[in-house]
């Protein structure tokens, strides 16, 4: 069956009329495009806060399918995706969880992070996302058969992966793969100044910055500055917190908690932000 014709929803714009902001890297934009029109899964595979979710809010709002976002986490339970029965005045009731009430309405469904969920939930997953696109409800008995427009999304840092967190092989040959990382610095540049409202000299200093705590080796970061952390810095600065201070705030005490890492990279806060006049 032919779902080309999806392609021609109206957007869901932003409150202000305009796409979600999403400043693209390489053929990310197409291959979704692509995958949507084809009804294949997406698997978005890259670090924290570079631009995976809003990526996500960018397509749906661009192929005019409402977003379905779950933020997985260590105790989501497939009756958490699914859905399960409640105690109602009338009596017991099904209630929809919000991968179901995706697949029944035609959304985008986007699990944030999948392999925080536990590793029975994922496999909940399997027969959405190949040819069959049905979700069993095991409780109801019901086998729904996915809506039209219906697509899952899953996202992963791959940082984070380990024996016990990571995507079973069943699971992850479902789904096309996307590579995120940080953009290039002109890119990057760009995406600082329009979210943060900051002069294009800031928000230079602020990618030179990334860069230059990007490329510590000796300091024992689970993660480095990522491009939402930059904008945070941004925001704060122009809202009149001086520079300096907004990175300490908004970047190196966001990145650690140990008082000699975050002297080391205040240092390079330091040598990289020009003090204020």
């Amino acid at each position: 069956m032919d779902h080309s014709d999806l392609l021609q929803f109206e957007p869901a714009p932003a409150a202000d009329g305009a796409l979600p902001y999403y400043a693209a890297q390489a053929q990310e934009v197409a291959l979704f495009t692509h995958a949507f029109q084809q009804r294949l899964p997406v698997l978005i595979k890259g670090p924290t806060g570079c631009g995976k979710t809003r990526f996500v809010e960018h397509m749906a709002a661009r192929l005019g399918r409402p977003l379905v976002t779950v933020s997985c986490h260590d105790d989501l339970c497939a009756a958490d995706l699914v859905g399960r029965h409640l105690i109602a005045p009338t009596g017991t009731v099904w209630t929809d969880g919000p991968l179901t009430r995706a697949a029944r309405t035609g959304a985008i469904c986007y699990l944030d992070e999948v392999v925080e969920a536990r590793k029975d939930t994922t496999v909940i997953l399997h027969p959405l996302a190949d040819d069959r696109r049905v979700l069993p409800i095991e409780r109801t008995g019901e086998q729904l058969a996915a809506a039209p427009g219906f697509m899952l999304v899953v996202s992963y840092n791959p940082g984070y992966q380990n024996l016990l967190k990571s995507l079973k092989p069943s699971t992850r040959q479902r789904f096309v793969a996307l590579n995120f990382g940080y953009p290039d610095a002109a890119v990057e540049q760009a995406i600082v100044e329009r979210e943060a409202g900051v002069p294009a000299a800031v928000a230079q200093q602020l990618v030179a910055l990334a860069g230059a705590l990007r490329r510590l080796t000796e300091q024992d970061l689970e993660e480095t500055a990522s491009t939402r952390l930059l904008v945070m810095a941004g925001r704060l600065h122009a809202s009149g917190i001086g520079l300096h201070a907004a990175c300490r705030a908004a970047i190196v005490d966001a990145l650690t908690d140990d008082a000699d890492t975050a002297a080391a990279l205040d240092e390079v806060v330091g040598a990289v932000v020009a003090p204020a006049a």
